[in-house]
């Protein structure tokens, strides 16, 4: 019997086809990387009955980046980055997806993708193929490796589209190659340039990455232009008449609106007042509409979540993204707002009528249903509409509101439009003109469903019959001032940006959540933008050297040469070359020019020398260095004119200990209490000395022979959790003693009340850690000198083993990045050698590991 390999871009949603395309008949086993394995014998296209295998990959498989020479921010010329060679890497080494992958396709005589339906979906395809391609033999071959293209996770169009299987698209992969290419070039050419340069000279930049990016840039462009505009706006005084006429009074406004010359405005007032009666010129009546929105398409559901229900775009997309892996709605990324011609809108509506919420909306669209409104078919999916019925209880807030609003909208794409009667009348003073409007609703159409876009209530009809003659109860001159625009909100931001060809659908709120992360703007209620003082002088810097880099029209130039790769009307390469020669071309006038941007930031932050206090001294010149807490922390010597990063959380000197190495005073690391901490140089921190040290790694990760804080003094084991860690000593809130891992989260406290404790030379029998011989205050009436010393090993000695107790610190793995959390022992891990022969010992042995275990809180 043949195997069929099928890959789907989530383990969710490989649960998902699997249990449509088995008819809940499969069987899963869960991989060690998270992703699960579902398996079930069935038909395939000629073959017969075949052994159908579906795993999942977890976003992109691989990642580009530059070679390993060129990855270093202090070594590498920025605009070496154009020209240095790339390569692709695993996005995360961790899960092993390409051996996982291979693993799985053994065996296998036929692959099938089940990726996303869009352009990055297509570009994993290839990923897929690659892992595997030393498994599946003739993986590239179209009668070996197919396509699934569907829109949403119903039997119908998960069994539809096993049944027409295509192929993947290649142009489209590279369009994605080609992006990503660029955007690395580009973006960490200017990133290491101004980050080094502006971070190297300034002390309140609170940011710990100055960044540019193709299409975060110009984003970020919209946002300042609004806030320039708002700056530069001049409210200039305007005047305007009011009349109060007729039983009863009505209020009329004046036809010319306004003016703006005071002097005209009082003399057409007086020839107002020279009447004591208005003439109705005509009273008029006609029905008005507004009609019903179009399907919804992925900026419209970000436009509406961010404006009308308060939910960033980012979010939003998430939780669209769930609701589509779990059936709900079909695929939300889109640029089709038409529904295709045999699309079942009938069906769709029926699945919402038992519903609780809107089940009477639907009911009632039933029996009157409207032929939707005609929009634009781009030509890649359907708009997004509710696939399956979900209850208010089977969400969170979000959601729901998410789920509900996609549900109210679809119902009101097939409703009336709304109708309403506008009654006009014309009231004529002398040669001035005054009007009143009363509108009154004839049909809520598709306000119904949509309830948030109800008409409001009905005005009453002016009082006045055409021809006759009403009193004039006062009119009087009314002065006001025109106002400036309000700042950009999401909604609005996403307009420019898809007008612009800033982005696509899917990644429209990864750039406008970038702008807020590196802290260029920052939201205040109603979704607005408010760029700060650093995106402000970004911005300016930018437009002073070189506009282009900050205008829309170079990324949507861009944008047009990647749409042509991908309908294979462009060659990949050109469109690189001729893309990477332009911007290189510009870095090198940014860099020749930043001294324009450098007056800008001068005027609007403090200089390093200014910044910070005293804290520890340098080992160059024995000075003391100024600690800046700011983003990014780190330590600043004025007289070498030289930065230490710092890691991120409480940093203090550690008592009067010096690094053996350099002469830099030690520091202590820590996040509190009961969190990690750990003794650290900040040059060897930043500059470590041993080739198995990593960088941004403490003391806790550093293999000097002799020095008394290093991990060959202070190993006790090899981690009880993680492959590579080594528990290390603590000393640096004694009397609070801790052992903690220098690359996992695992904390053990220990030895409280301790006054001195001594990592030995010797190992423990049974499980191979150092022993420890520890110090404690005691009762001087037992003891001489007032203590009790105790020796052996922490996880056998019955001396200590009641004593250990485990604690998780505050972060958790999933969102670690940078700083000490990354460090590592390097050849430090269980049974590696070193300068004393293996120093920390091997892993506890099992019963051991129970044993510990027993006190893990």
């Amino acid at each position: 019997m043949k195997s069929v390999l099928m890959v789907a871009e989530k383990p969710s949603l490989a649960a998902s086809l699997a249990g449509i395309l088995s008819n809940g008949r499969c069987t899963a086993k869960r991989g060690n990387n998270g992703c699960s394995t579902h398996e079930w014998t069935g038909p395939f296209r000629n073959e017969g009955n075949v052994h159908f295998r579906m795993t999942s990959v977890c976003g992109h498989v691989m990642s580009l980046d530059f070679t390993s020479k060129y990855t270093s921010w202090d070594k590498v010329d920025p605009v070496q980055l154009f020209d240095c060679p790339t390569e692709k890497k695993e996005c995360n080494p961790k899960q092993q997806m390409r051996s996982f992958l291979s693993h799985e396709a053994r065996g296998c005589d036929y692959l099938v993708l089940w990726l996303d339906c869009d352009k990055e979906g297509e570009n994993i395809c290839f990923e897929v193929m690659d892992a595997v391609q030393h498994v599946i033999h003739n993986v590239y071959s179209t009668y070996v490796t197919y396509r699934a293209h569907f829109s949403a996770i119903t039997d119908k169009d998960i069994k539809g589209a096993m049944e027409s299987l295509g192929h993947p698209n290649k142009n489209e992969a590279k369009s994605v190659d080609a992006r990503q290419e660029l955007d690395l070039r580009i973006g960490c050419a200017f990133t290491r340039f101004q980050t080094k340069f502006f971070q190297g000279r300034y002390g309140d930049l609170d940011s710990s990455l100055i960044s540019y990016g193709p299409c975060q840039t110009p984003t970020l462009g919209f946002c300042v232009k609004r806030h320039d505009d708002i700056q530069l706006f001049k409210p200039e005084t305007f005047w305007y008449l009011q009349l109060v006429a007729g039983q009863p009074e009505v209020t009329l406004e004046w036809a010319r609106g306004r003016v703006f010359k005071k002097n005209i405005a009082i003399m057409l007032l007086n020839r107002v007042k020279e009447h004591k009666e208005a003439t109705v010129e005509s009273v008029s009546s006609k029905e008005s509409f507004r009609s019903k929105p179009q399907a919804l398409n992925t900026v419209e559901l970000m436009r509406i979540c961010s404006s009308g229900l308060g939910i960033g775009p980012f979010q939003a997309m998430q939780i669209a993204e769930r609701l589509y892996t779990q059936g709900y709605i079909s695929y939300p990324r889109t640029e089709t707002n038409q529904y295709p011609e045999n699309f079942d809108l009938h069906a769709v509506l029926r699945l919402l009528q038992p519903s609780g919420d809107f089940g009477d909306e639907a009911r009632a669209i039933s029996s009157d249903f409207q032929t939707p409104r005609k929009g634009k078919d781009a030509g890649d999916h359907p708009p997004i509409t509710p696939m399956k019925l979900g209850q208010r209880n089977d969400f969170d807030r979000d959601t729901w509101r998410v789920y509900e609003f996609i549900c109210r909208h679809f119902m009101g794409t097939i409703s009336r439009d709304l109708k309403y009667r506008t009654t006009t009348a014309k009231l004529k003073v002398g040669l001035e003109t005054f009007t009143c409007t009363a509108n009154v609703l004839l049909d809520a159409g598709f306000t119904k469903a949509m309830t948030w876009l109800a008409f409001g209530k009905d005005e009453a009809m002016p009082p006045f019959v055409q021809g006759t003659q009403v009193p004039i109860t006062d009119v009087r001159l009314a002065e006001s001032q025109t106002g400036p625009p309000d700042y950009l909100t999401e909604a609005e931001l996403i307009t420019l940006m898809e007008q612009h060809g800033i982005g696509t659908d899917a990644s429209i709120p990864v750039h406008i959540n970038n702008i807020c992360q590196r802290n260029y703007v920052k939201i205040e209620t109603g979704r607005k933008l408010i760029p700060t003082t650093l995106g402000i002088v970004l911005v300016h810097g930018y437009q002073k050297i070189d506009p282009e880099l900050v205008l829309p029209t170079m990324r949507s130039e861009v944008e047009r040469m990647l749409t042509l790769i991908a309908k294979g009307s462009a060659d990949f390469n050109d469109v690189l070359r001729h893309a990477i020669k332009i911007f290189k071309l510009k870095f090198v006038y940014f860099v020749q020019n930043i001294a324009s941007m450098d007056m800008l930031f001068e005027s609007s932050f403090s200089p390093l020398a200014e910044s910070g206090k005293a804290h520890s001294r340098c080992g160059k010149c024995r000075r003391y260095m100024k600690y800046i807490q700011t983003k990014p922390a780190r330590l600043y010597c004025s007289h070498c004119n030289d930065n230490y990063t710092l890691p991120n959380g409480n940093v203090k000197v550690y008592r009067e200990f010096k690094c053996p190495l350099d002469d830099f005073g030690l520091l202590a690391f820590s996040t509190g209490v009961k969190g990690r901490s750990f003794p650290f140089c900040p040059y060897c921190y930043n500059h470590p000395p041993f080739r198995d040290m990593p960088k941004f790694g403490g003391c806790n990760t550093c293999t000097h022979p002799t020095c008394p804080h290093s991990l060959n003094t202070l190993g006790i084991s090899s981690c009880v959790e993680c492959e590579t860690g080594v528990l290390v000593l603590d000393s640096t809130l004694s009397p609070t003693w801790k052992l903690g891992c220098n690359r996992c989260d695992v904390i053990i406290n220990c030895f409280k009340g301790a006054t001195k404790i001594t990592v030995e030379e010797n190992k423990c029998s049974e499980c191979g850690a150092q022993l420890v011989n520890v110090v404690y205050k005691s009762d001087k009436s037992k003891f001489k000198d007032g203590s009790e010393e105790k020796s052996g090993c922490v996880f056998c000695s019955s001396e200590f083993a009641h004593l250990v107790e485990k604690h998780r610190a505050v972060a958790s793995r999933q969102v670690r990045s940078g700083g000490p959390s990354r460090g590592g022992g390097g050849a430090a891990g269980p049974g590696a050698g070193n300068a004393r022969g293996g120093r920390h010992g091997g892993r506890p042995p099992k019963d051991k590991m129970a044993q510990l275990a027993a006190y893990f809180v």
